[in-house]
């Protein structure tokens, strides 16, 4: 029996971007695979990068994040996207991914490793406190009409 090839990778190509979509899109359904790669170069200028896991060439798991520094933290890592593909959920690929973001956040500098999530998503809330992560604030939006 063969063993699955897993890697880890940051997307550097436009081609990487675009393998990334199917799985982000899991977690952001509102996305549009035509303006996907556009978008996340234009993240790019912004300090956002976008890591996944592939197994045997295929992408099972991405997360999108980036480094700055604020008055409330210093230096930290704070993780915008982290999605599993449901095919491939309860495998080891989102403790992958933290773990990788903990050691890049540790090298870099940051004080803090951090994210959001919504208040439905339950499966998620108990996997992040599992790696060891608190509750640590409510975070609040308002939507803005644009013009």
């Amino acid at each position: 029996m063969n063993e699955a090839v897993t890697t880890m990778k940051v997307a550097k190509s436009d081609d990487d971007i675009a393998r990334c979509f199917a799985v982000t899109a899991e977690l952001r359904p509102h996305l549009d695979e035509g303006t996907f790669v556009n978008m996340i170069r234009g993240m790019e200028g912004e300090g956002y990068r976008l890591a996944f896991i592939e197994e045997d060439g295929l992408v099972v798991a991405v997360a999108g994040y980036r480094i700055f520094t604020n008055l409330f933290m210093g230096k930290n890592l704070y993780v915008d996207d982290l999605v599993t593909s449901s095919a491939s959920r309860s495998q080891g690929h989102g403790k992958t991914l933290i773990d990788w973001l903990r050691d890049l956040a540790l090298e870099s500098g940051c004080a803090y490793l951090h994210l959001d999530s919504g208040t439905q998503r339950h499966r998620a809330h108990r996997f992040y406190l599992r790696q060891g992560m608190d509750i640590a604030s409510f975070h609040f939006s308002e939507k803005l009409d644009t013009i």
